[in-house]
């Protein structure tokens, strides 16, 4: 039993300053939880929050296992949104990072949760992968999050729960450490134009990040109805061709005639041997290649509809939260 099945709920989520971590915060803040965000610098973090109620900000790392158990004694459920930036040191840090989080879950009766990528699938299951399906990833970075989650349900059967929540590339207000603000936008400009990084044709799959707050959000509502290891797959914002997004962003931008350009795959090609965060990105070209689509089917049967933006005004959000738009 957790503690939020005797009514508590309080949260600690690490990773709040980042743009899921961030919604899924504000998502359990506007519902009445007591949040606690450990960050580095509070003063900081409070200075940027944007929401008019926010967490209570504990300094520490998620790098250390004391601090983590220590912020997260009273909590009922923990949430890890922490990731190193730019997509580094993935290998060095990302499967600590997840221990201490199951330690100190272990430790206070929490159940995790972690919001989950389409980095651990292999192309062998891309044609609309259920929750259920192996994991057969190719790259490194899909490896470890397949490892993640493999230490996620080994420590459910011990006794500690958790619920992932698996979304496509993110986009949102305050997100600028994923593939949208890195690549087909630069922050704090008016767009342009738009560098796109997919292959003619070829279908992708977003998500809208206040939308993975509050799903996530409302499957907690309903913790008592969750296994003791949950996954659920969040059908977000779905491209079919990669005209979706471009026309989403010229309609925020107010012009249709905003030029689309092929992001420079033979620059990072080029310089990925000296620059760490080139490799990383050539890791993942295939997202871009190959069409990956999954379906919500278990959460819509589950929650009876799954939480959704419409392209136009989430997209107008997303620009106006990334300085992007003059007005």
């Amino acid at each position: 039993m957790t503690k939020m099945t005797t009514g508590e709920r309080t949260a600690l989520v690490l990773g709040a300053n980042g743009g899921v971590g961030g919604e899924i915060a504000a998502a359990l803040l506007a519902r009445g939880w007591h949040v606690t965000a450990l960050v580095r610098d509070p003063a900081l973090a409070d200075r940027r929050w944007s929401a008019a109620v926010t967490p209570d900000w504990v300094k520490g790392d998620a790098m250390d296992r004391e601090s983590v158990v220590s912020a997260a004694a009273d909590a009922s459920v923990i949430v890890h949104a922490v990731n190193p930036p730019g997509y580094r040191d993935w290998d060095r840090l990302v499967l600590p990072m997840i221990d201490n989080t199951i330690a100190a879950a272990s430790a206070c009766g929490a159940r995790i949760v972690l919001p989950g990528t389409i980095y651990n699938f292999g192309p062998d299951v891309f044609d609309r992968p259920l929750e259920c399906v192996p994991q057969n990833p190719t790259t490194r970075k899909g490896a470890i999050r397949a490892e993640m989650e493999s230490r996620l349900r080994d420590a459910a059967t011990a006794g500690t729960p958790s619920l992932v929540v698996r979304c496509g590339d993110f986009f949102g207000p305050n997100a600028a450490n994923n593939w949208f603000s890195q690549g087909l936008v630069k922050p704090g400009r008016p767009v342009h134009s738009i560098s796109y990084p997919g292959d003619e044709g070829v279908g992708h799959q977003w998500a809208y990040l206040p939308d993975v707050g509050e799903t996530v959000a409302r499957l907690l509502d309903r913790e008592e109805e969750l296994s003791p290891f949950e996954v659920f797959h969040m059908e977000g914002h779905w491209d079919p061709d990669g005209t979706r997004i471009i026309a989403a962003i010229r309609n925020a931008a107010g012009n249709p005639d905003i030029p689309v350009r092929r992001f420079p795959w033979w620059l990072v090609t080029l310089a990925s041997p000296v620059v760490a965060l080139f490799r990383e990105l050539l890791e993942v070209r295939y997202l871009w290649r190959i069409p990956l689509r999954m379906t919500n089917r278990k959460l819509v049967g589950f929650l009876g509809e799954e939480p959704h933006t419409d392209w136009d005004t989430a997209m107008r959000r997303t620009l106006a939260g990334l300085g992007c738009l003059t007005v």
